[in-house]
């Protein structure tokens, strides 16, 4: 996290522009350039920015007790904890924060973020189930009829399915399904998980809005699953315990589901995880395409406004949430494998 906290720090601050520019847009003059720029610390060298940043992102920060400093633990700045107080300075504890967002007349980015990343999140685990629950059975499928019509056919359709970029298919899903087949689907070319009744009173969830960007979305890993999957278990078939279980008399059903399937899991599970938080970065595409609310359409806004704050912000989150499901990969492979151990 480090890392990425430093590449994406210096790769959006050396980028053409003036942030204090960017936030007041056609209001700017000199003496507001200068308070906005003190305010937000925009004013010091970058490596004192940066600095500057990683005591925003650290749980525990230190600050000044000047107001002319932008380290002044300002009201509403966000909630701390104050530990303890030397000289000048105050050691608090609190949540990361994210800075405000430039154009959303300073709401804070983990509101913005807050706010999407559910709406990102629901669509990204419904993607990986279809992927999952679809492609193992397909992969186990296609292994069991390995070089027959239907694992050709199989082999074909999850290759074209792998090749084609989302982008393309969300167009096309939401053109055919949702505008030429409406009538017979009604499902609707663009929508969010929650939208205003017709009264625009309240916000209903719309579950049918769901069903085309999860089905795009889980497209490309499901082509993946299956592949892994019948490669796996073809693999696995080929071991002695396998023959050893056939010649005991067991069914090709009970071997399967006993010993063939769990065994076969390993590069599955490494790929489903990976897959699984590519989804919150590649959905940008396919949320903006429908019109989903979530992380991946606020990042293209934030992108079209040069809403640093925001873009930065989901970054770190996506990176985050990477790595919290690679450790989270890292202990399933004990269960699925139990020569693995934990060290």
């Amino acid at each position: 996290m480090f890392g990425v906290v430093t590449v994406i720090f210096f790769l959006f601050n050396v980028l053409p522009g003036d942030p204090a520019q960017m936030m007041l847009g056609q209001n700017e003059d000199s003496a507001q350039l200068a308070i906005v720029k003190q305010k937000y610390g925009f004013d010091k060298p970058i490596s004192t920015q940066y600095f500057y940043y990683l005591n925003d992102l650290s749980l525990l920060s230190f600050h000044s007790n000047s107001s002319n400093d932008y380290t002044y633990l300002r009201p509403g700045k966000y909630t701390s904890t104050k530990l303890v107080s030397i000289g000048n300075t105050t050691t608090v504890l609190k949540f990361p924060y994210l800075r405000e967002s430039f154009t959303k007349q300073g709401k804070k980015v983990s509101q913005v973020i807050g706010e999407t990343l559910p709406n990102t999140f629901v669509l990204a685990v419904s993607a990986i189930m279809i992927a999952i629950f679809i492609g193992i059975i397909f992969g186990i499928v296609s292994a069991l009829f390995k070089d027959r019509w239907l694992d050709k056919l199989i082999q074909v359709v999850s290759t074209i399915g792998m090749s084609v970029p989302s982008f393309f298919s969300a167009i096309l899903f939401a053109w055919f399904f949702g505008f030429v087949l409406h009538k017979y689907t009604h499902l609707e070319m663009t929508g969010s998980l929650y939208e205003l009744d017709d009264f625009g009173e309240a916000m209903h969830i719309q579950w049918k809005n769901l069903i085309l960007p999860a089905v795009v979305l889980g497209i490309r890993p499901l082509a993946v699953v299956i592949q892994l999957m019948r490669n796996s278990l073809l693999e696995v078939f080929n071991q002695d315990y396998i023959r050893t279980a056939r010649a005991k008399g067991l069914s090709e059903f009970q071997i399967i589901k006993r010993h063939a399937v769990k065994n076969a899991l390993n590069p599955v599970v490494t790929a489903i995880s990976g897959w699984f938080a590519s989804m919150l970065a590649g959905a940008v595409f396919v949320e903006y395409i429908f019109g989903w609310n979530g992380l991946g359409k606020e990042i293209v806004n934030a992108l079209n406004t040069l809403d640093l704050p925001v873009i930065m912000g989901a970054v770190l989150i996506i990176a985050l949430v990477f790595i919290i499901i690679n450790i989270f990969v890292d202990i399933i492979y004990v269960w699925l494998d139990p020569k693995v151990k934990l060290q």
